[in-house]
């Protein structure tokens, strides 16, 4: 048993049960979003009331819980705060929470940095205690293992196959270890995809883009990377609006719009890799890619990073540089740990976290050369060519 998971198990059933206002606090990115769905859905099917699904805006707000989530979901305290796929490193902003008068759960896979938070309840695998073999399911996954321990063995034919869908998504947009309760999440998931009854999903398959695709799992990669287009009205992701959507005559509108994005930003990707890739080519000595700029737009950094880091096989650091702060995603060849490398260097930054391969950091302009430097050394230090 996954540590808290039975204890998370009945808080949420008690909420439902009771009425209770109950936020769902989601990452923006697929395992968040598919983490949300999941929740919302085994909410509604023990009659309980969800007021509000919230997503950050990671580029103008930051990662995680942040202030100004905060100070928006105020007017519903009191109530339960259930936040998954983020928060493991947001100390003060649970305090704050708390103090607002919200009970918060804690459902999140990122690495546990120097102490947990004061949560009321945490599900996370990385934590002290955890007895878990596997450490290494995504939110979504750890999310549908909830759904299945509130369910029980009330959970239908028709709706488990629903929630291991949006789990098979996220594992695999999360890029996850495809082993263990992964491999068991994914191949699950997998085998009912292409005849799922939800409307976004049904409206994907049937795209011309997918049907040129061999196999479900190649299908999958288009779908997600579509999925992952940003493009957000009223707070809400596309992937959220359209994985929800009761309509398919709307979820097809909506993926068609999303593949016509999807396609121009292919083509901005690859002049902002070109320009990464002549940066790096004078800096064949250094051993990371440490690269960013005013004109990197952010949403284009977690593939940038991924592509260069595989060419060079270094970890890589691509940040988009905004008025007085950065924000950056990064990625790194197996056996770097890109967060122990960063929590090294903490003192420079704002905040940072993720997994060992696949992080992100924000920070002050000023600190930029400072945190580079700092990077550097302990990569020269630590991961020797």
């Amino acid at each position: 048993m996954i540590k808290n998971l039975d204890k998370a198990a009945k808080r949420l059933i008690k909420a439902a049960e009771q009425g209770e206002r109950i936020i769902l606090y989601g990452d923006a990115d697929l395992d968040g979003v598919c983490s949300a769905i999941i929740m919302q859905e085994t909410l509604k099917t023990l009659g309980g009331s969800v007021q509000k699904v919230y997503f950050p805006d990671r580029e103008k707000d930051g990662y995680g819980i942040t202030k100004k989530a905060l100070r928006e979901l105020k007017r519903f305290s009191p109530a339960l705060l259930c936040v998954m796929d983020l928060g493991i490193s947001n100390f003060k902003e649970i305090e704050k929470a708390k103090k607002d008068g919200f009970d918060v759960l804690l459902v999140d896979h990122h690495v546990v940095l120097n102490k947990l938070p004061k949560a009321d309840i945490i599900v996370d695998p990385k934590q002290k205690g955890d007895k878990h073999p596997f450490k290494e399911l995504a939110a979504c996954g750890l999310t549908f293992r909830l759904a299945e321990e509130m369910l029980g063995k009330d959970i239908s034919t028709a709706l488990r196959k629903s929630l291991v869908e949006l789990a098979a998504i996220g594992t695999t947009a999360d890029m996850m270890p495809k082993e263990a309760d992964n491999k068991d999440i994914v191949q699950e998931g997998l085998e009912t995809l292409e005849n799922s009854w939800r409307p976004g999903i049904c409206a994907f398959f049937k795209l011309q883009e997918l049907e040129r695709f061999p196999n479900i799992e190649s299908k999958l990669q288009k779908l997600i990377s579509i999925l992952n287009v940003r493009d957000v009205e009223e707070g809400c992701p596309a992937s959220f609006r359209i994985l929800t959507c009761d309509s398919e005559r709307e979820a097809t509108a909506i993926a068609e719009r999303l593949l016509e994005i999807h396609k121009l930003r292919k083509q901005q990707t690859q002049k902002l890799l070109d320009k990464v890739r002549s940066s790096v080519a004078e800096q064949a000595d250094c051993p990371i890619v440490f690269e960013g700029g005013e004109d990197f737009d952010y949403i284009l950094l977690g593939t940038v990073s991924s592509v260069i880091s595989q060419e060079q096989g270094k970890s890589a650091f691509v940040y988009r540089k905004m008025k007085g702060e950065s924000v950056g995603s990064v990625r790194a060849p197996s056996g770097q740990d890109t967060v122990k490398a960063m929590k090294h260097c903490a003192q420079y930054a704002i905040t940072y976290g993720g997994h060992p391969q696949a992080s992100g950091f924000r920070i002050k302009n000023a600190n930029l050369a400072k945190f580079k430097k700092c990077l550097i050394k302990y990569f020269k230090e630590n991961c020797p060519a």
